[in-house]
């Protein structure tokens, strides 16, 4: 056991813990340094975790957390997330009389992400899925005077109370099934269980995590979560939590005999799924932020192409972590558009942007031509990863169906690109919320270029990666 193998985390709690009782008691004027505090936490821990990159892979705590490089970067792509998120956060909840204790709540559910993405034991799953679920509701719902926000809100929670319950119920029958709760040791006692009981367990908690990652079939709350809530809290809520959730349900499935649990084959028909409900509901959007939602449920689907491949094509994990990389700076500057407009959702009112905010115009296209996969953007690295490590492990015909789905996606990005471009400007756009805003829609706009770019050496950082403790 080693705490300084947890730092990270260690940061993030106590910054939390510490921030609490300051917001409570600072007066209103002064609630805003809780967002440049916040911004000093999150890098304070994002350079614990640069700093045990490359370290000896390993896991801690008798087995039951990891501190591969895979749970690092998906340490770091979380923590710049929440960056991305606080800055987009500080003038939309300026009038907020508690947007101090918005901040606290933002520091905990960035935990819940990072506990997933390091979990080695069932309980941590268990942890990270209801400490994420809890502060999502709680910030989904913090524009109390809106309906849009306590309707998102309430379906999130419903939908998460449901899904969460059954996730419990199959932890408890696999931990009957294999005596122990540590992934590292449950795979030989597994092999023995009793196959309907070990299939009823699977299902269970897939059901779970389907909901944190927005994939079918409990994936009906992102569209309401990205039309209802706060702009930044959607942009959080539909990438964080995801990131760690699939890093956690890749560690999860490899203890599963696959002679017994045909949990490829599943996730292969999960995959393809999530990705034809998410463009197919995409294309009939009038709503940009449902729209966002809907293409994030898609984008769901094409991750969960890494984890078919997984044990059988060298390209899994690497191409999972870029995905998600690329995934996360797109999610991030197409929603930072929305919130530098104010949440604006209506998609007329877009047209002519490209006459009347170039720089947000600019960063709307570069986002969707990244979700689709076009180069030289991080969007095509990760898509095209993906098709070639899904075509090594033997599912070809679900590279097929991502390539179909990736040219319908075309046309509900064209339907929002198109009169951005073409078309004359709206009167009386909405006015722009400021340059914190603009900077948290930039940056990952800029970034998407440059790991576009740079593809190749980040990719190949990617390789020293590994899901432990296999």
């Amino acid at each position: 056991m080693s705490l300084v193998s947890i730092l990270p985390e260690l940061i993030l709690l106590g910054g939390a813990v510490a921030l609490l009782p300051l917001v409570l008691f600072f007066p209103w004027r002064l609630q805003n340094l809780a967002a440049h505090y916040s911004l000093f936490v999150l890098a304070l821990s994002g350079a614990a975790s640069v700093a045990m990159l490359g370290d000896p892979q390993g896991s801690t705590f008798f087995g039951t957390y990891s501190v591969d490089d895979s749970a690092v970067w998906g340490k770091l792509i979380i923590l710049a997330v929440t960056m991305l998120t606080v800055a987009l956060s500080y003038q939309w909840f300026d009038r907020d009389k508690r947007r101090g204790e918005y901040y606290v709540l933002l520091l905990m559910a960035a935990l819940g992400g990072i506990i997933l993405a390091g979990m080695t034991d069932l309980m941590e799953l268990v942890l990270g899925v209801l400490l994420t679920s809890a502060t999502g509701y709680v910030l989904t719902a913090y524009h109390r005077a809106s309906a849009r926000s306590g309707e998102a809100a309430i379906k999130y929670y419903l939908l998460g109370a449901l899904t969460n319950g059954f996730m419990v119920y199959g932890v408890v029958l696999l931990f009957a099934l294999a005596g122990t709760t540590v992934l590292g040791t449950m795979r030989a006692d597994l092999s023995t269980a009793d196959p309907f009981a070990l299939i009823v367990a699977v299902a269970l908690i897939a059901m779970g995590l389907a909901f944190k990652l927005g994939a079918v079939p409990a994936h009906a709350w992102m569209p309401d979560v990205a039309d209802g809530a706060p702009a930044p809290v959607a942009a959080f809520l539909t990438a964080a939590p995801k990131i760690g959730a699939l890093i956690a349900l890749s560690r999860l499935v490899a203890v599963f005999p696959e002679s017994q649990v045909g949990w490829r084959p599943l996730v292969a028909v999960l995959a393809a799924a999530t990705m034809t409900v998410g463009n197919l509901a995409a294309l009939r959007q009038e709503d940009v932020r449902r729209l966002l939602g809907w293409s994030s449920v898609s984008q769901s689907g094409y991750a969960l192409m890494a984890v078919v491949a997984l044990g059988r094509s060298d390209l899994a994990v690497p191409s999972l972590l870029f995905f998600l990389l690329a995934y996360a700076l797109g999610n991030m500057a197409a929603f930072g558009v929305v919130t530098e407009l104010r949440g604006l959702a209506d998609r007329s009112r877009y047209a002519g942007l490209s006459r009347t905010r170039p720089w947000l115009a600019f960063v709307l296209l570069i986002a969707f031509l990244s979700f689709i996969g076009i180069p030289p953007l991080a969007g095509f690295a990760g898509k095209l990863a993906l098709f070639g490590a899904v075509i090594q492990s033997g599912y070809t015909w679900l590279a097929v169906v991502a390539i179909i789905n990736t040219a319908l996606s075309i046309a509900y990005y064209a339907r929002v690109i198109a009169p951005v471009y073409f078309s004359a400007p709206e009167p009386g756009l909405a006015a722009t919320l400021g340059i914190w805003a603009r900077v948290g829609a930039v940056v990952p706009g800029f970034l998407l270029i440059l790991f576009g770019i740079v593809a190749e050496p980040l990719f190949h950082s990617f390789f020293s990666a590994q899901l432990l403790p296999w």
